[in-house]
């Protein structure tokens, strides 16, 4: 597309072989599926609308996803244009209640067959049917924490639940960590026998085995690092420290990809009730630009059919060049190179995390180009100085070329350091150098 910039590089059509070249190049592996080269980018449903779903949101929903109402750059560009194509179902599509013989089950027949609640979810294949229609894949979920179940751990129930995938014609697959189905080297066995390639996302909360890869074992697509992201900043910046640990050790990679759960833009007062009291425009930015920069799946869940809201903040999450910093992979995930030795605590989970931060992520195999983040998150702005010697793999210090991402536009050229960057309460600055 040309509304992304060219060093992104064409990650979107590239053959996953290609890009195993790159990580073989580390010493690493990823899951050969050929899906997730890049972080994988769509809307799911559980952030704001937690339990209320239905076949109905889910389909408005997706035709949200391809409507091209708005503009980026004055063309009419749909979400799906950006790259948010999956359409991802979460918990409570299950008929809930009990099942077997001795009524055991909470959601499966005693053959293992997952059972759907058939007045919500009418035809989940007409549902798949519409996405693939739109140019869109969908998502399911599966091992629910909703009447989650404790013994349901025979292989029957994982292969109820791969042949109910395949026979729905979802594409991806969400795998929580609640229930007693937790083996997702099983999964992935199951699922590569069907000769389908399906996304799969580790939800195992970065704390529930498995949870993490190595560097040569990864059955899954992307991972999740934490818990529950809620729509407060506190939560935010707490779940974004869980990635980290990954970042230098090349843990999230193409194909691998660490994940501090969903984004929370736009979605207040959503499923985590009194703590959802909501994202700042400068909170938000800063939400966002973490997210990219460190190379995070980018996973909306705002009502994106609510005019309201996604005028609030469609010049955020539709801005091309911070999703093109996500989806560029040059060796590195993106992470902290510089973080304060001062901590602030933050409101509603007395989170403590360093008053500022500055994140990278190199942009070119020869260290010529980078992004940087400076965070900010003491309660009142900052000035600060972004030093180009510190930038790890960069070899720029004389005549850098700075561009501001969020408002687009090129800023100059600067030696040594761009002095002075002032940075508000909360918020986030992002920058593209280049020599």
């Amino acid at each position: 597309s040309t509304l992304f910039p060219s060093w992104a590089g064409n990650f979107r059509n590239m053959k996953f072989r290609g890009v195993l070249g790159l990580i073989l190049a580390n010493s690493a592996f990823a899951k050969d599926n050929g899906m997730a080269i890049t972080p994988p980018m769509g809307w799911r449903s559980w952030n704001l609308f937690g339990a209320d779903v239905s076949q109905e949101l889910i389909e408005s929903i997706m035709e949200g996803m391809v409507d091209r109402s708005r503009t980026v750059d004055g063309k009419p560009t749909s979400l799906c244009d950006l790259g948010y194509c999956d359409v991802g179902l979460d918990d409570n599509w299950q008929a809930c209640g009990a099942y077997g013989d001795n009524g055991e089950f909470t959601f499966h027949t005693d053959d293992g067959t997952p059972i759907v609640n058939e007045e919500l979810f009418p035809d989940m294949k007409a549902m798949t049917d519409k996405a693939h229609d739109l140019g869109l894949t969908a998502g399911w979920y599966g091992n629910n924490c909703i009447c989650a179940e404790s013994n349901t751990d025979e292989e029957k129930f994982y292969a109820g639940d791969v042949k109910a995938l395949v026979d729905f014609g979802f594409d991806g697959v969400k795998l929580d960590g609640c229930g007693s189905q937790l083996n997702l080297e099983l999964y992935d066995e199951l699922i590569n026998a069907t000769g389908k390639a399906i996304t799969m996302e580790n939800c195992h909360w970065g704390r529930a085995p498995p949870f993490e890869p190595t560097l040569d074992w990864c059955p899954w697509n992307f991972f999740r690092t934490s818990g529950d992201v809620r729509s407060n900043y506190g939560s935010v910046m707490s779940n974004l420290a869980t990635t980290y640990k990954y970042a230098d050790s090349l843990l999230s990679r193409p194909g691998c990809w660490a994940y501090p759960d969903m984004l929370e833009i736009g979605c207040d007062h959503g499923a985590g009730n009194d703590v959802d009291v909501g994202l700042n425009e400068q909170e938000s930015r800063s939400h966002f630009g973490s997210w990219a920069i460190i190379s995070s799946p980018l996973t909306i869940s705002m009502d994106i059919n609510n005019s309201t809201i996604m005028d609030e903040v469609w010049d955020l999450i539709a801005n091309p060049e911070a999703i093109a910093v996500n989806q560029a992979w040059f060796g590195h995930p993106g992470g902290p190179y510089i973080t304060s030795d001062k901590n602030v605590t933050l409101d509603y989970d007395d989170v403590v995390v360093p008053t500022n931060q500055y994140l990278y992520k190199p942009l070119a195999w020869d260290g010529s180009k980078v992004a940087v983040l400076i965070m900010n998150s003491e309660n009142e702005e900052r000035t600060f100085d972004l030093k180009f010697e510190d930038i790890p793999g960069f070899k720029g210090e004389q005549g850098v070329k700075a561009r501001c991402v969020w408002g687009r536009k090129d800023m100059g050229y600067f030696d040594n350091a761009l002095e002075g960057v002032q940075v508000e309460a909360h918020d986030a600055r992002f920058f593209v150098l280049e020599v």
